[in-house]
């Protein structure tokens, strides 16, 4: 008797937990059936925010040369070695001289057989021996030896390399032996922290359109573990760096007691544009599959139908998005109920 009166129990609570399941499944039916699916919206409206752009970069000085010789050659020596520092006027580098010392030999022996040929055209034009024609020759030929000599003692002089001032060599390219062609990187050099540090970094054409000269910008480098340094915008390039792309923006750092750092150290800067973005503000919820500075949206543009749409995320503030691209032309956001709708899926909007 106890034993069907335990049966009869376990079929009516399998009974009910088959109805219950029948009832869930008939509501995720109307959940993801054929009627309008129930979602609520927010109007959309662009405002302006005072959106902060990070960035990152080298630090380099504004004083910073890359040296060359004029001319193309074997190396014979580098006379400094990565770190040390030079006096203005200081020897570096020179060339093997061996060719450059010939092309003067011959550009003065050139000189003297001009000045012999002029001299003597002088003496025959004087005699009536020579034309005018003629003896104007000469003095053309005369000229341009001069020149051509000048020419050859300009590259004789800037086959070796002197620091243009005192300062730290920061790199050295290349090595005696070496066949070098004329400008033709040879060493990096800076000046002995008598120049102001900077910051370079690249930034987009939109982030460049914003970022104007003077803007202010806390910067973080393991140099200055104690605290940020602070700068503001020196300097915006005039066109796009052709290898990457980006526009090239120069933070220079507004003291120098807090210029504790290296050529070539990797910074991290956050620019604050004292020109307002005009960005979209929605909530954190309405966001679907975020991928870094990318996203999906539902908006509505006839309160019927779901679209589902990219958008770029510019900032995070505090429970909102703040969006950049995307938005443009859509009156509403569809801010609960995205979970289950598609793209084009029919809606009712509810308050």
């Amino acid at each position: 008797m106890k034993t069907k009166m335990y049966l009869s129990v376990a079929v009516l609570v399998l009974a009910l937990l088959g109805a219950c399941q029948s009832t869930e499944k008939k509501e995720k039916v109307n959940l993801a059936g054929n009627g309008p699916m129930p979602v609520k919206v927010m109007p959309l409206q662009k405002t302006t925010h005072q959106e902060a752009i990070p960035v990152s970069g080298q630090f380099t000085t504004n004083d910073e040369a890359v040296l060359s010789f004029k001319t193309g050659g074997v190396v014979q020596n580098i006379l400094v070695k990565e770190g040390e520092s030079v006096r203005k006027g200081q020897l570096l580098a020179t060339l093997n001289l061996t060719e450059i010392e010939a092309q003067v030999t011959q550009a003065k022996l050139g000189l003297e057989k001009a000045q012999r040929d002029f001299n003597r055209a002088e003496n025959l034009f004087r005699d009536s021996v020579y034309t005018l024609e003629q003896f104007q020759n000469t003095k053309t030929a005369l000229e341009l030896a001069q020149q051509q000599l000048k020419a050859a003692q300009f590259n004789q002089s800037y086959s070796n390399i002197r620091a243009v001032e005192n300062g730290i060599v920061l790199k050295k390219f290349v090595n005696p032996g070496q066949v070098v062609q004329p400008g033709d990187p040879i060493l990096q050099t800076n000046g002995a922290g008598t120049s102001n540090w900077i910051l370079k970094v690249g930034v987009s054409d939109k982030e460049w359109a914003r970022i104007k000269l003077q803007d202010k910008a806390t910067i973080e480098t393991d140099a200055a573990p104690q605290g940020k340094l602070t700068g503001f915008v020196s300097n915006k390039s005039a066109g796009a760096d052709p290898a990457t792309g980006s526009f090239e923006i120069e933070i220079k750092l507004a003291t120098k007691e807090q210029q504790k750092v290296a050529a070539g150290m990797f910074g991290k800067a956050i620019i604050y544009p004292s020109t307002p973005a005009p960005l979209w503000q929605i909530p954190y919820e309405a966001l679907l599959d975020g991928n870094a500075d990318k996203g999906f949206v539902f908006v509505t543009t006839d309160n019927k139908t779901a679209r589902k749409i990219p958008v770029t995320i510019a900032a995070i503030q505090n429970q909102n998005l703040l969006i950049s691209q995307g938005l443009e032309n859509v009156p509403s956001l569809i801010v609960s109920g995205s979970a289950y709708l598609t793209d084009n899926t029919p809606i009712a909007i509810i308050k």
